[in-house]
């Protein structure tokens, strides 16, 4: 993001409703809300929701999709992720972020790569672990590869696989675009022969598979528990469980918007492993109901 861009987006969340709106979406996640919804949950009058949605939308900050008669907004979480990016190297002093924006070609400008560089043009293994391999970790590794595409590489396993992905995470899925075709439910001993990819970072998605024993990985990888509910454990209505599935989404899309956003070469790895394991403490049930 270049300086004109960062402006334009700062001007637009300069205002105290808009701020509202994007922290309310991002913490529901790609599942956004409906226009009424926003509105009870801010107390904006229709016209005045409609015209700070039309703000956020010219700066490309929120998409909008049709439910029959009904528009469901959601935060676009590129620009977000962005503007941290600029605003972290401009706190740097010009030192280059780890998750800094390449600098355009036809600059022509040419420089020797530091150590910084080196390490912001990583790709970091990440694997997602829960029991099954059905729902929590697939959907994490899904939202990794798609947000921290430039830097990370995510997979799933599971202590206990069930052999096939939850239905009702496919759907969800697939509704936000993510292509599902060769997602499976797999082993963790996958991941621990000699072959195996080289894992920087394991975290755990749930409880049971955090107090196994887990094998040996390759690279010792630095390790954490981000706890999630279990969707599929939920009983009721159909619509009942398939709202606990979209709950599980939005709380895996804030931890991991947080996590891609660290500044990780930054950070010595004691103070890493404190970021990481206050990201598995993050109470977003709590958050939304503040």
């Amino acid at each position: 993001m270049n300086a004109h861009a960062a402006s334009l987006t700062l001007g637009t969340l300069a205002q105290q409703h808009r701020r509202d709106l994007i922290r309310v979406l991002l913490q529901h996640g790609p599942a956004g809300m409906t226009a009424s919804a926003i509105a009870a949950r801010l107390g904006l009058s229709p016209s005045a929701l409609s015209f700070h949605l039309k703000e956020l939308d010219r700066a490309g900050l929120v998409r909008c999709r049709r439910e029959g008669r009904f528009r469901r907004y959601a935060a676009e979480t590129g620009p977000v992720h962005r503007l941290i990016e600029h605003l972290v190297t401009e706190c740097l002093d010009g030192r280059p972020s780890p998750f800094a924006m390449p600098e355009p070609a036809s600059r022509g400008r040419r420089r020797t790569k530091t150590g910084r560089d080196r390490m912001a043009d990583r790709i970091f293994n990440v694997l997602f672990l829960c029991t099954g391999n059905s729902a929590r970790s697939v959907i994490a590794e899904c939202l990794l590869n798609r947000w921290g595409a430039r830097h990370f590489r995510a997979y799933s396993a599971g202590s206990h696989p069930r052999g096939g992905i939850h239905p009702y995470a496919l759907d969800i899925l697939r509704q936000e675009n993510f292509e599902v075709d060769d997602l499976r439910s797999k082993s963790w001993d996958e991941f621990a022969v000699a072959d195996a990819p080289r894992l920087d970072f394991v975290f755990t998605v749930c409880d049971r598979a955090a107090a196994e024993v887990c094998p040996v990985w390759p690279g010792q990888p630095m390790t954490a528990h981000w706890g999630i509910p279990d969707p599929a454990a939920i009983e009721g209505r159909e619509a009942e469980r398939r709202f606990a599935f979209a709950d599980t989404m939005r709380m895996l899309t804030q931890r991991i918007s947080i996590f891609v956003s660290l500044p990780i070469e930054s950070l010595d790895r004691l103070a890493l492993k404190r970021r990481l394991e206050s990201i598995g403490r993050l109470d977003v049930r709590a958050d939304l109901s503040a």
